[in-house]
């Protein structure tokens, strides 16, 4: 079983085709969507966590590929400059996933994108523009 956190750009010539049914239905796998965003007659963004057999999973992964869909990590979409950030910790109440854990000796703020589910508080709260979110 894998699960993985992903992020789906899709062109905006498929934007109206049942893209995540398919996945449900032809290659069983189960989604939760974690972000949308969708500029008409432009790209969408779509963030989900993705789960199922590793062998469906690939072929999914695939069948997104094939129809034009570019598929990323999560953890690529977010980007931390470590030259401008200053351990301030603003962004740390404002994660709404615990992704940000101050170090209680050194206060030295870690940032973990595994938890992040690229929502774009931290980017808006950091006043060193420490933050950035692709997309």
């Amino acid at each position: 079983m894998i699960s993985k956190r992903i992020v789906l750009h899709f062109p905006h010539r498929v934007a109206g085709q049942p893209i995540v049914y398919k996945l449900v239905k032809d290659y069983e796998l189960e989604f939760n969507i974690l972000k949308a965003y969708i500029i008409p007659e432009e790209e969408g963004l779509l963030v989900l966590e993705l789960s199922g057999e590793d062998k469906n999973y690939e072929k999914g992964i695939q069948y997104l590929m094939d129809v034009g869909v570019r598929v990323q990590p999560l953890s690529q979409d977010i980007v931390r400059n470590d030259q401008r950030c200053s351990n301030c910790s603003v962004c740390v109440p404002i994660c709404p996933t615990g992704a940000f854990v101050v170090e209680p000796l050194t206060r030295e703020v870690h940032f973990h994108d595994n938890k992040c589910i690229a929502c774009g508080l931290c980017v808006r709260a950091c006043p060193l523009q420490a933050m950035e979110v692709r997309f």
